[in-house]
């Protein structure tokens, strides 16, 4: 879609209409309704992916700050990104729609000016608004976006130390570790002094590569034995592209051994390096573990942290070998699995645990419906809020997740996929609409969670197969993402029930 065509549709077709928005019951404010607004604060980190938390049962990884937010709130443990990559999830999260939509399917495109964020619609009913970090759309401009009143970002990725911030249409040098100084930044805008609710978006650089942990934690795993995981090697039945990917920059044998192609390469100096790899990637997370610490005992200091909608989430997860790769993009769990925890003691009872599947694209309309906001329009996300009520009834069996294959980093294709709570279809179409150039993937993720064993020539799955791939039809239909052409058998064209896919 050319951008012009893109703003045009803002407005969106019907193809894309609203799921849902406000289902929890939470009414919208209207005028003069003495209500206390909650406050929003919304922490984002870069390529963590969900297990990267001790609540979530890392075997070595301590978070006690992040574990917090999980015990005085909710942890959801099946949250997902329908784009794997940063800058689309990051327009998802802002925006509530799929890349195809927004517009941003690299990390090289800005987010429209034109379209409404959550941020932005807290704007315009009077709240006051904060971007601090990594923004990561748009690489080469530092500028201030709509919708915020207070900016610190920069250029492109950053740099773990000593960073050019634009601070407020400021340029200024602020030296020292990344995590700890936008953190700082965070904590002063936090106790400034204020009559309206706020609502601020923290932006981390960790854990993004190179991975480079704060000097403090730098060796502190460097006594846990770290080992390949199980999947690193385990390729049989795994499209081509997987093993081409091997001894790329997204591959296990790209950045980590200087792109050497013995497989499997279990020497002693191998392991080691692999093991350095994991034990780096890990360890900032203990910065940000530090940093939520901070943000929360600000928030108790100016009497808000219980008037605030506290979320926690990362904008995609990040391969540790897994399938021999490394990066993110493909549909794998450990690419399209996030953390996400939400502390909000007006509506939210501690230890809650939410296990549907829940979407970077439902973060807006969530936020939204929670602070009593008019909802944005025409969104794909719909609003978690019921789920924390225990409303679950007509919650998504499905969902569709999606990436564009990027000429700069060709060593993932175009990614198209349906997964339910059980199973996941993947297949890798054509950009010009063919069929499958490369093997499909179909896995049971109940008894196949590590995805080791790919059921795509079961012949005893041959028609669970068609009917994922009419579902995958449909949830492309639903959502106005450009039909793929998938032939299905004559037998399964018929209509069939939802339960048929789970």
């Amino acid at each position: 879609m050319k951008r012009r065509e893109f703003l045009r549709t803002v407005g969106l077709s019907a193809a894309t209409a609203t799921v849902g928005c406000r289902t929890g019951g939470i009414a919208p404010r209207a005028a003069g309704d003495g209500r206390k607004r909650p406050n929003v604060v919304f922490i984002l980190t870069d390529d963590q992916r969900w297990d990267m938390m001790s609540c979530a049962g890392h075997p070595f990884l301590k978070t006690p700050n992040l574990d917090r937010i999980a015990v005085e709130g909710a942890m959801f443990e099946n949250m997902f990104v329908t784009t794997s990559l940063c800058s689309p999830s990051r327009a998802s999260f802002l925006s509530g729609l799929y890349a195809h939509t927004h517009g941003v399917v690299n990390n090289f495109t800005d987010y429209p000016s034109r379209m409404t964020s959550f941020p932005m619609r807290l704007q315009q009913e009077g709240y006051e608004t904060a971007y601090i970090g990594k923004w990561h759309m748009g690489e080469k401009d530092d500028s201030a976006r709509p919708g915020f009143d207070y900016w610190v970002s920069h250029q492109g990725q950053g740099k773990y130390f000593d960073n050019t911030f634009n601070v407020n249409a400021r340029r200024e040098v602020r030296k020292g570790y990344y995590t700890t100084r936008v953190t700082d930044m965070a904590v002063d805008w936090l106790k400034r002094d204020r009559t309206k609710p706020f609502v601020m978006i923290l932006g981390h650089k960790a854990a993004h590569t190179p991975f480079t942990p704060e000097p403090k934690y730098a060796k502190i795993f460097d006594e846990i034995e770290v080992k390949y995981p199980k999947s690193a090697f385990a390729l049989k039945g795994k499209p081509k592209w997987v093993h081409q990917r091997i001894d790329t920059w997204h591959g296990i044998y790209g950045p980590i051994y200087g792109f050497r192609k013995k497989f499997p390469d279990t020497r002693p100096e191998s392991v080691k390096e692999f093991a350095r790899f994991v034990r780096s990637y890990t360890a900032t997370i203990k910065s940000i573990d530090d940093s939520v610490a901070r943000v929360y005992a600000a928030l108790k200091e100016i009497g808000e942290l219980d008037n605030t909608v506290l979320i926690f989430a990362g904008d995609n997860g990040m391969f540790l070998g897994e399938h021999g790769m490394t990066d993110k993009r493909t549909m794998h769990e450990e690419s399209i699995r996030v953390p996400m925890l939400v502390r909000y003691p007006g509506l939210i009872k501690g230890g809650t645990r939410i296990p549907q599947m829940v979407l970077n694209i439902d973060l807006a309309p969530s936020v939204l419906e929670i602070c009593g906001a008019a909802p944005l329009k025409n969104i794909h996300g719909r609003s978690w809020a019921p789920l924390l009520a225990g409303k679950s009834d007509k919650w998504r069996k499905s969902w569709y997740y999606e990436y564009n294959y990027e000429k700069q980093f060709p060593y993932t294709p175009n990614v198209r996929g349906v997964r339910t709570d059980r199973w996941k279809y993947v297949h890798y179409p054509h950009g010009d609409g063919k069929p499958d150039r490369h093997k499909s993937e179909l896995y049971d993720l109940k008894n196949d969670p590590g995805e080791l064993h790919n059921l795509i020539d079961d012949p005893a799955h041959a028609e669970r197969v068609q009917r994922l791939r009419k579902e995958l039809q449909r949830l492309m239909s639903q959502t106005g993402a450009l039909p793929d052409k998938m032939p299905l058998d004559e037998g399964i064209k018929k209509e069939l029930p939802d339960a048929s896919i789970q």
